[in-house]
């Protein structure tokens, strides 16, 4: 079995925004959206305070919420654990979005650019009309992990077939690959840091790790 994961090393993590960037560039996703954030988190007691910048996506749960509820099964899980979205059968009744712990479902209803009713260059050639009135969100790149069947790349190794958020980060504070396989760089980096899930207790078996020297 195959299940792709991403590991976040939050001792690394600068919070610099990079992978958001990379992530609506790589996919052309309108103003407003974005499929990749960094949450800025204060904690502790002045003068003993600290910041740490999580990164969050979807979570391509094993056991998704999102994909319960949807009534048409638009929503389904690949056979390498990543949860996906048929958009030709999605009706836009936003229920995946509600029932998403994580808040990582969004909805486009008409066209929208960065400066107004005319797309850049980049915007017009990345504009998916499919997209609009259905729910999104990450795909883990899914045109690139499509890719790496085809010429046998390794996601997580090769940057052609990894994730844009992954090959951006500056810190190399993100990890992708195949948690299944005991041999891959993240299955190194799991069995050798502490690590959490977030809502983990929820049961959705999320598909992001977090590596921490504090409690999760």
């Amino acid at each position: 079995m195959t299940r792709y994961v991403m590991v976040v090393d939050l001792r690394r993590c600068t919070g610099c925004q990079t992978c958001t960037a990379a992530c609506k560039h790589a996919n052309g996703t309108p103003p407003g959206v974005q499929w990749r954030r960094v949450l800025d988190i204060e904690s502790g007691v002045f003068p003993n305070v600290r910041r740490t910048f999580v990164p969050v996506s979807c979570m391509h749960c094993g056991s998704p919420p999102c994909l319960d509820v949807c009534p048409t099964g638009a929503t389904f899980k690949r056979d390498d654990g990543r949860v996906a979205i048929n958009y030709d059968v999605c009706i836009g009744c936003a229920y995946c979005a509600v029932a998403c712990p994580y808040q990582q479902r969004f909805k486009t209803q008409h066209a929208q650019f960065a400066y107004g009713a005319d797309p850049t260059a980049p915007e017009e050639r990345q504009f998916d009309p499919a997209r609009l009135g259905v729910s999104t969100k990450c795909t883990f790149c899914s045109d690139r992990i499509d890719l790496a069947r085809e010429t046998g790349q390794v996601p997580g190794v090769d940057p052609d077939v990894t994730p844009a958020c992954v090959n951006s980060c500056i810190a190399s504070a993100l990890h992708f690959g195949d948690r299944d396989d005991p041999q891959s760089n993240v299955s190194a980096l799991l069995r050798e840091n502490r690590h959490f899930r977030m809502h983990e207790e929820l049961g959705t078996d999320p598909g992001i790790y977090y590596l921490t020297d504090t409690d999760g």
